[in-house]
């Protein structure tokens, strides 16, 4: 009886859940919905016809004076008041278009279908993009991993997945550089999304930028270096704050990164002396190489026999020529003269 009970409770609550999932997330649109050119051909049939039963009721009441004649013009009136409601219920659709359509403030569904259509008149819709945006955004200044502050921007592709979460998750109406215009004008709804995306993107870049070092001596991943794995992160950051507004994030980069201008000068010092090490270890260790193989090949064809003290002065002279900046100056010894 117990477990019975908790069957039911959990049962309950997950009924919940699901309900709740499905009220906030997009949904089809499955009201009336009419070919377009037919409503419009009814639609200018209905105001002609209007017009027509309009004329005809001044010329009754001129005439005859009759009450059916103002019958006919106050059904004429209110059928043109018809027509012209009609005619504000018509939607033409491009790719990559849609209209959420909500009752009276409450959520219908979202409608997607290309062509020119036409609805209830009483039905609000609001019109949106789903087609693919860019941002650009400008580089800021953050603290990688080691403290030393750096400037990065990123490139992002994203669009809009979600319709319900883009205009009922977030307040777009606010943000909007027009608040009237969201719904009548696409490019009010998506500009406000695009200044969510841009703060997002921010937020998503400094945290991991923190979580890097620009560059380092160690085996460790740094922002400069692994670009992929950082690319990567950076992808996953932004698909979880952007979620809340129903965004997909298609594609995100960094398409900028440098020291801060205050150090850049210092850090380029460095990597200058890093770069004239490694060049210098590689210049010893070549040049070791090729005194070891000419000592080696002097002593198996027996051209010459040297002692360690002719053997160590040769290797001097040898690392001097091979390691030096500057060319060498040859002495040439042509022997000791006798008196």
């Amino acid at each position: 009886m117990l477990f019975q009970k908790e069957y039911i409770s959990l049962r309950y609550q997950i009924d919940i859940i699901f309900k709740l999932t499905i009220m906030n997330t997009e949904k089809k649109f499955n009201g009336t919905v009419l070919n377009g050119f037919v409503m419009l051909f009814v639609t200018l049939a209905l105001f002609i016809t209007s017009i027509i039963g309009i004329v005809y009721a001044i010329i009754q009441l001129d005439t005859s004076g009759g009450e059916c004649g103002g019958w006919l013009l106050g059904g004429s009136i209110l059928l043109i008041l018809i027509t012209i409601i009609c005619m504000c219920s018509f939607l033409q659709l491009e790719p990559n278009e849609a209209r959420v359509i909500t009752w009276f403030g409450k959520y219908s569904g979202t409608f997607c279908e290309t062509g020119f259509y036409w609805i209830n008149p009483f039905y609000g819709t609001k019109k949106v993009s789903l087609r693919a945006r860019n941002l650009d955004a400008e580089p800021i200044k953050v603290n990688d991993k080691t403290g030393n502050p750096i400037m990065i921007g990123l490139v992002l592709v994203w669009k809009l997945k979600d319709t319900y979460k883009a205009l009922f998750e977030v307040d777009t109406q606010t943000m909007a550089a027009s608040p009237n215009t969201v719904g009548s004008d696409t490019k009010g709804l998506m500009n406000a999304l695009e200044r969510f995306v841009r703060v997002q993107g921010d937020a998503a870049l400094r945290q991991v930028a923190g979580q890097y070092a620009y560059d380092n001596d160690n085996n460790e991943p740094t922002l400069r270096s692994n670009a992929d794995e950082i690319n990567e992160q950076l992808e996953q950051k932004l698909d979880e704050r952007l979620a809340l507004a129903g965004i997909e994030v298609v594609e995100a980069r960094i398409n900028y990164l440098a020291y801060a201008p205050e150090i850049a000068a210092v850090m380029l010092r460095r990597q200058q002396a890093d770069a004239i090490i490694q060049a210098r270890e590689k210049i010893v260790e070549g040049a070791v190489s090729m005194v070891k193989m000419a000592l080696d090949k002097l002593s198996k064809d027996e051209i010459v026999e040297l002692d360690d003290d002719k053997k160590a002065a040769m290797v001097s002279n040898l690392l001097v020529v091979l390691c030096g900046d500057d060319n060498a100056q040859p002495v040439v010894n042509t022997g000791t003269l006798n008196h």
